[in-house]
C-alpha cells in the first residue's frame, strides 16, 4: 500500500494539462466489443481503473495495440465467451465498477453476458437495477444468483422498446444504448443521462454506423442496425480533474493555467467555483487561475447561505462535491454542501475536522462549512483516502495545510488521477510517494 507524504504551504505556478476523461474511457472502451473491426481511441488516461478495464477486455479476446502513450487500437474479432466462466474474470470484474458496461455490448453482439457484482468506490448504495430492467425491456432474460452475487442476461433476439429510466444513470444509459444499437426496431430511452461522456459515446457509435438521435438531450431514439464497423475516437479532457485543479489553485493561492479544457463541455463547474470565490479567466480554451490570497463565498440575492449540490447534467457532477467542500473550508463565508446521490460520500470530513476545518456534518447527505478565510490554516495530519474523489480532496487540503501530512491508501487516488504527484510536483508541490 502506497502513501503520499505532503509538505503543505507551497504556492504552485505553471501550466497543467488535464488527462483524458476517466468516466468516458470506461464507456468507449466497452463499446469496442460491438464490432470486429479496428477501433482507435486517443487521449486514454493512464490510470488504474482504465488500465484494469483494458486488461479485462484483452483477456476476453480483444486485440490491444498501444500506438502511443495515450493511443490504443482495439479489435474485438475473436472474443472468448468461455472466459466469462473463469475465476480470473470474476476477479477482474469485481475490481472496477466500470466493468458492468461490457454487458450491453456483449448482449447485443453475442446474445448473452454475465458479470459479478462490480467493485468501485465505497460511497453508498450503487444499485444496478436500471441496467437490467432496461435489458429486460429489450427482450433479455435476467437472472441474479444471490449465492455468488452474479448477474447474467441472455437474449435470442433483442427488440426495440420504450424505456423510461427510473434514474438518469450515466452507466445505465450507456449500457442500454450499447445494447439497443443492434436491436431489431426502434428503442426510445427517456430520462436518459445526457452528460458529455454519454454524448461522446453516442457520437462514436454513430460514426460506427449506429443511428442514434437526440444526442445531448434526455430523450434518445435508437434505430437498430445489423452491424457496426470500426472508427477513430478522441476523448474529452477530464472535467473532474479540471475542477480539481481549479479548487487546488484557489485553496493554495496558486497561479495556474489549465490547458485545453474544452470549456463548453464543463457545464456549471466553472460557475460553481466562481460562486465559492475563485477568480478565473477563459483564455481561448484554457482556464487561467490567478493567485488569490483570499476568496469569498457568494450569497443568494436575499443574502441567504450558498447551497452547493449535485444534480443530473447539466447540473454539478457529484464527483466534484468533495473538492468544493474542501475549498469552502478556507473561504470567507458559510456554505451548505448537499450530496444528494450517495449517502457515504461526506464521511471523509472527519479528517478535515482533525486538520482544523470548521464543519458540521448535518446528516449523511449534508454538511455546513464555516470558512476560515485563510486566517487559520489547516494543519498536517496522517489520514487515509477512502475513495477517488475524497482522496484528491484530502490531497488538496494537505497541499494547503501547514506542515507535513501523510495520506495512506493513495491507490484510490491513482484509480482516477494520472501521475498526480509528478504533475503537481512540476508546479512546485512537495509530494513524495512512500
Amino acid at each position: 500500500m502506497a502513501s503520499f507524504e505532503v509538505i503543505g504551504g507551497n504556492k504552485l505556478q505553471g501550466d497543467i494539462y488535464p488527462q483524458g476523461a476517466k468516466n468516458e474511457a470506461l464507456q468507449v472502451l466497452c463499446a469496442v466489443l460491438l464490432t470486429s473491426e479496428p477501433v482507435t481511441i486517443t487521449n486514454v488516461p493512464n490510470i488504474r481503473d482504465v488500465n484494469k478495464l483494458i486488461e479485462l477486455i484483452r483477456d476476453l479476446g480483444v486485440s490491444v495495440e498501444q500506438q502511443a502513450p495515450d493511443t490504443y487500437t482495439f479489435r474485438a474479432e475473436n472474443i472468448n465467451l468461455d472466459y466469462l466462466d473463469t475465476e480470473q474474470f470474476v476477479e477482474q470484474g469485481r475490481a472496477i465498477r466500470g466493468s458492468v458496461m461490457i454487458v450491453g455490448p456483449m448482449l447485443a453482439r453475442y446474445g448473452k453476458a454475465k458479470m459479478p457484482k462490480p467493485g468501485g468506490d465505497k460511497i453508498g448504495r450503487r444499485r444496478l437495477d436500471t441496467h437490467f430492467i432496461g435489458f429486460e425491456k429489450l427482450g433479455a432474460k435476467f437472472n441474479y444468483d444471490t449465492q455468488d452475487s452474479f448477474y447474467s442476461v441472455t437474449a435470442d433476439n433483442l427488440r426495440g422498446s420504450y424505456i423510461l429510466l427510473d434514474e438518469a444513470s450515466v452507466t445505465g444509459t450507456a449500457n442500454l444504448v450499447m445494447a439497443a444499437v443492434m436491436a431489431e426496431g426502434t428503442t426510445t430511452i427517456y430520462n436518459a443521462a445526457c452528460e458529455p461522456y454519454v454524448q461522446q459515446l453516442c457520437r462514436m457509435l454513430n460514426r460506427m454506423g449506429a443511428k442514434i438521435s437526440g444526442v445531448g438531450s434526455n430523450l434518445l431514439t435508437i434505430e437498430g442496425v445489423e452491424k457496426l464497423h470500426g472508427t477513430e475516437h478522441a476523448m474529452l479532457p477530464d472535467m473532474i480533474e479540471i475542477g480539481s485543479f481549479i479548487g487546488l489553485a484557489g485553496m493554495t493561492g496558486s497561479e495556474i493555467t489549465i490547458k485545453n479544457c474544452r470549456i463548453p463541455e464543463l457545464g456549471l463547474i466553472p460557475d460553481t467555483f466562481q460562486n465559492l470565490g475563485i477568480k478565473m479567466e477563459f483564455r481561448g480554451d484554457d482556464i487561467y487561475i490567478p493567485a488569490q490570497d483570499k476568496y469569498e463565498v457568494a450569497t443568494y440575492i436575499d443574502g441567504s447561505i450558498l447551497n452547493v449540490s449535485d444534480h443530473t447534467w447539466p447540473g454539478l457532477t457529484p464527483d466534484l462535491l468533495s473538492v468544493a467542500l474542501v475549498v469552502a473550508t478556507q473561504a470567507k463565508g458559510t456554505v451548505l454542501i448537499h450530496q444528494k446521490m450517495f449517502e457515504s460520500r461526506l464521511f471523509f470530513v472527519d479528517k478535515l475536522i482533525d486538520m482544523g476545518a470548521q464543519i458540521i456534518l448535518c446528516d449523511p447527505h449534508r454538511a455546513t462549512i464555516i470558512g476560515l478565510n485563510k486566517q487559520i490554516p489547516l494543519r498536517g495530519i496522517r489520514m487515509a483516502s477512502p475513495d477517488i474523489r475524497a482522496g484528491v480532496a484530502l490531497l488538496i487540503a494537505a497541499l494547503s495545510a501547514e506542515g507535513r501530512s501523510v495520506i495512506d491508501n493513495v491507490e484510490q487516488i491513482d484509480r482516477g488521477y494520472q501521475n498526480i504527484d509528478g504533475r503537481l510536483n512540476a508546479l512546485g508541490a512537495q509530494i513524495r510517494r512512500i
